[in-house]
């Protein structure tokens, strides 16, 4: 499921307010707010790739827009 919302994950979403926010899949309080969305991916990437988990990087209408997996991946590359 490449939207799963829940614990395994991590998501850089866009702030009602303006920013972006880093929140846990399934969390309603966010763990970081950035006034970049550069900021909030380089952040939600260290936290997720610490707490291996699977990064969702959204876009500014909620889309996900790349998934980045650090660890278990239901689906790892073969090779």
């Amino acid at each position: 499921m490449a939207g799963k919302k829940g614990p395994d994950s991590h998501h850089v979403v866009p702030n009602a307010g303006g920013g972006w926010d880093v929140k846990r899949g399934g969390g309603e309080r966010s763990s970081g707010h950035f006034d970049t969305k550069r900021e909030a991916i380089d952040y939600g990437r260290q936290v997720s790739q610490n707490q291996r988990t699977e990064l969702r990087i959204h876009n500014l209408d909620g889309r996900i827009a790349q998934s980045d997996s650090h660890g278990r991946d239901p689906n790892p590359p073969k090779g």
